[in-house]
């Protein structure tokens, strides 16, 4: 039937949506409209109206009644049942289908969506101008897309999945910012047979909604996409299974990985360090909020029994909640003293097992588990820490690519990490004496309220290490009933103060066994160096220290930074270099591995070099240089 012009199909439109009810002149003006009212509005409408009566009822007399548009006070009406109006017939039967999906009927409810759907034949309102009509035109559309996103996952439901393929890359082509179509259609795809097809829809999105709106994919989205690489069970077809796909709020989903919540708990009574820990939760935030291709990294290094495990735990508790998708931990073992190190290849298992990865689809090789690491984390905000990594080829596959963060501990400088990568490197030394006092204080039990000076000696006892504060605050709390004064001198006497700073079948927490770890990791000259450097006690300069090992100044340049690097040992000003306190200790008990005569022939070369430059001994220096003789010979 020919309606005439566009606005005069817009007029039948309005009153077909509104069949039976008197629509106004007002109500149509503004429908035609908007807000630009031409001052011959009124009349237009009239003119309109005759328009359709003249096409609807071709047959009624010039002054006759109309019967199908009638006139009423104030407006017009369309007198038909509401049912010859397709949008309400399809409204009706979208119903009926919700109504059977809810009973379970999946046949009866698949028939229906489907009669709903052929109502349709292209766009609703199409070519019809004014407000109205753009507002309806996009009502509907939204309606029948969402009509196409329950019927496909009922579809998807009873295993149709290569009969929905076809509809939905139409849907998405009409609406490709309409996630949900996509995830169907990527389920779809898979589900048929199509894995590679549905990833690279998956990488299509992604570029799409980054470009288009500066975004990465939702949750159900990066999620699907996980479970396709990962290779979940439930994206299998289901042939019966009974597990639905999310869409309107009556399936359950696919079960996916719970989120990753794996940090260990803080350490009791960490003090400190607040200056560090400040500066580097703003870098890495700052860093992260850029959503670029870099990772932020961050490495925190030191001595054995600095705290450094506790030192990212805490900045990790602080950054959690920047990072939503959840938290991954693994511990490298790179000392050894929690068993035999993890490599990388066994690390990016665990991890990819955390992250929902069947065993049986985990690869063999370092660089694909790393791949499927990385495709895994793409577009995820997750804290990856990693403890005790022995050194940086071994981290590198365990970082990511993207918006996730990730912090590691080690007892080496990874230089090269920060150099090629980027990484953040942060060196933590001892406690000052005040931290200290306030650590050994708040764990001893009341055993050091109000006893400032036996505190003092503890902690310069402890060189201000953590660990070894820990142990002296346990071993006070648990001897109430021995004098305090009788426990401090037990730890003051330098012979056997290791073997006081043990905790008994615990390697990690004994100060011995965490020094011996790093002492191994040492290459052969750099190892003979320290033992050598153990006769002296320091503080000493590179002269003495070749003179010690009977090296040149070159080689002991390069030793002694290796030593500094995997702080064993402490540079000061002036090129100058001293052990920690505890360190010295443990460094003397080495030195008695070298030889009784090598031993004397390295305190000989000392002697002279001694006697040719005597003024450069302070008296400190001369008590230590004669206590380490007496203990050498």
């Amino acid at each position: 039937m020919a309606l005439g012009p566009p606005k005069q199909r817009a007029v039948l439109g309005l009153l077909a949506s509104r069949a039976n009810d008197v629509v106004g002149v007002e109500n149509i003006v503004d429908a035609l409209w908007g807000s630009d009212v031409p001052q011959t509005a009124a009349n237009g409408v009239h003119t309109y109206v005759g328009g359709l009566r003249r096409a609807l009822e071709p047959g009624r007399g010039r002054r006759a009644a109309g019967a199908v548009l009638t006139s009423e006070s104030g407006g017009y009406c369309l007198r038909l049942d509401p049912v010859d109006v397709d949008a309400a017939l399809f409204a009706r039967d979208l119903g009926d289908a919700r109504r059977s999906r809810g009973e379970g009927d999946a046949d009866a409810t698949l028939r229906r969506y489907e009669q709903a759907l052929s109502l349709w034949h292209g766009e609703a309102y199409s070519g019809v101008p004014g407000p109205f009509a753009a507002m309806e035109r996009t009502r509907l559309r939204d309606l029948r897309l969402t009509a196409v996103e329950e019927w496909a996952a009922d579809m998807l439901a009873v295993g149709r999945h290569a009969e929905v393929v076809t509809e939905l890359t139409g849907a998405v082509s009409e609406e490709p910012l309409r996630e949900k179509l996509r995830w169907l259609l990527i389920l779809a795809l898979c589900r048929s047979g199509r894995q590679a097809h549905a990833l690279r829809l998956y990488e299509e999105t992604r570029r799409l909604l980054s470009s288009e709106l500066g975004i990465e994919p939702g949750a159900d989205l990066r999620n699907l996409y996980q479970q396709i690489l990962s290779g979940h069970p439930e994206l299998r077809s289901p042939g019966g299974d009974p597990a639905r796909v999310l869409v309107a709020g009556r399936a359950s989903p696919l079960r996916v990985a719970p989120k990753p919540v794996q940090l260990p708990p803080l350490a009791r009574g960490f003090v400190g360090r607040g200056r560090q820990l400040a500066l580097l939760e703003q870098v890495l935030c700052e860093e992260s909020a850029r959503h670029g291709a870099t990772t932020p990294v961050a490495v925190v290094d030191g001595p054995a029994g600095v705290g450094k495990s506790a030192f990212v735990l805490e900045l990790a508790h602080r950054l959690i909640d920047r990072f939503p998708d959840g938290q991954l931990y693994v511990d490298l073992r790179g000392t050894g003293l929690q068993g035999t190190p993890v490599s990388a290849g066994d690390a990016l298992g665990q991890l990819l097992g955390s992250l929902g990865v069947d065993a049986s689809r985990i690869p063999a090789g370092l660089e694909a588990r790393a791949t499927l690491y990385r495709s895994l984390l793409h577009g995820q905000r997750m804290l990856v820490v990693i403890d005790d990594a022995p050194s940086a080829d071994q981290l590198r596959p365990l970082i990511p690519r993207g918006s996730s963060c990730v912090l590691a501990t080690s007892r080496q400088r990874f230089g090269g990490l920060a150099a090629r990568d980027g990484a953040h490197l942060v060196t933590i030394g001892p406690l000052a004496d005040e931290e200290a006092a306030q650590l050994l204080t708040g764990l001893s039990g009341g055993r050091l309220d109000g006893q400032a000076g036996a505190t003092a000696r503890l902690v310069a006892l402890c060189g201000g290490l953590p660990l070894a504060l820990r142990i002296v605050a346990d071993g006070l709390a648990a001897s109430p009933g021995v004098p305090l004064s009788a426990l401090v001198e037990q730890y003051a006497a330098e012979h056997g103060r290791l073997d006081r700073l043990t905790v008994k079948d615990d390697a990690a927490a004994s100060m011995r066994s965490v020094f011996e770890a790093s002492y191994q990791a040492l290459s052969a000259d750099a190892a003979r160096m320290f033992r050598h450097l153990g006769l002296h006690g320091g503080p000493f300069t590179v002269q003495a220290a070749a003179t010690l090992a009977d090296t040149d100044r070159e080689t002991t340049r390069r030793l002694l930074a290796l030593l500094v690097a995997n702080h064993l040992l402490e540079e000061e000003p002036g090129h100058r270099y001293r052990f920690n306190s505890l360190i010295g200790v443990y460094a003397a008990e080495c030195a008695q591995r070298e030889p009784p005569a090598r031993r004397q022939e390295a305190l000989d070369r000392m002697v002279r070099l001694e006697t040719a430059i005597p003024a450069s001994r302070s008296a400190s220096g001369d008590h230590a240089w004669r206590e380490a003789r007496a203990i050498a010979l």
